[in-house]
């Protein structure tokens, strides 16, 4: 790969990750996902009624492989809100569980925040 690639590649990463407040890297799409780690995170996702962008890793390699490098982070799903690296699957699922994923993506106004009574 040359420099340019890399800047340019990069730049493809960013704009993705500016898609929206909340967006997903992930193996397939939210309605054929191809591999449980994805179709779980979509499913927290939906479960808690967030608007998301999603990247199917599988249609740009080059996005695939610089995207490890560009987040530090060697697997899929990746989740992103406001532009910062959640984690994936697992971190997801461990906020979920504990209440801040739903408070996160409330706070990114992906999700209608509930009313507090």
């Amino acid at each position: 790969m040359q420099a340019n690639d890399a800047v340019d590649i990069n730049a493809k990463i960013r704009n993705a990750i500016s898609a929206g407040p909340v967006v997903l890297f992930m193996k397939g799409t939210p309605d054929f996902p191809q591999c449980g780690f994805s179709a779980q995170t979509v499913a927290l996702l939906q479960r808690l009624g967030a608007k998301f962008q999603y990247v199917n890793i599988f249609e740009d390699e080059q996005l695939r492989e610089a995207l490890k490098r560009f987040s530090n982070w060697p697997t899929y799903p990746q989740l992103y809100v406001n532009g910062e690296l959640i984690g994936g699957c697992d971190i997801a699922m461990e906020m979920y569980r504990n209440g801040e994923l739903k408070r996160l993506l409330e706070s990114a106004g992906a999700v209608a925040a509930t009313a507090t009574g």
